[in-house]
């Protein structure tokens, strides 16, 4: 499979975990000029914006570890201009979703990161 066949196919499971726990998806891949945002999804009054990491495994790192410093700044900034592109001023968090392919584990991580 395609590098992003994988991606996409990791956003789907993601998503489908996700409204199993009662969250709506609102939209698949956001792009701005800062970058992208793989889920944008609302639970009640939050908008939750969230970051897919998928892998075979863990066996050398986690998945949320590819999140670093510079892609939680782009996750930021792309979900301000969602927000900014709607006006809306709901209170937002960012999740990640950790997919491993070997095992089918799903880690849902609220509140990641601010």
């Amino acid at each position: 499979m395609k590098t992003l066949e994988l991606g996409r196919l990791g956003e789907q499971t993601a998503a489908e975990a996700l409204e199993a726990k009662g969250y709506r998806i609102v939209q698949h891949n956001y792009h701005c000029r800062y970058g992208e945002i793989d889920l944008i999804a609302e639970q009640g009054e939050m908008v939750i914006f969230v970051e897919v990491k998928l892998r075979k495994n863990d066996r050398f790192s986690l998945a949320r570890e590819a999140v670093g410093p510079a892609k939680r700044q782009k996750l930021r900034l792309a979900a301000a201009s969602w927000l900014a592109e709607r006006e809306d001023e709901r209170p937002a968090r960012f999740d990640v979703v950790e997919v491993y392919t070997q095992d089918g584990r799903i880690i849902h991580i609220e509140n990641a990161f601010e």
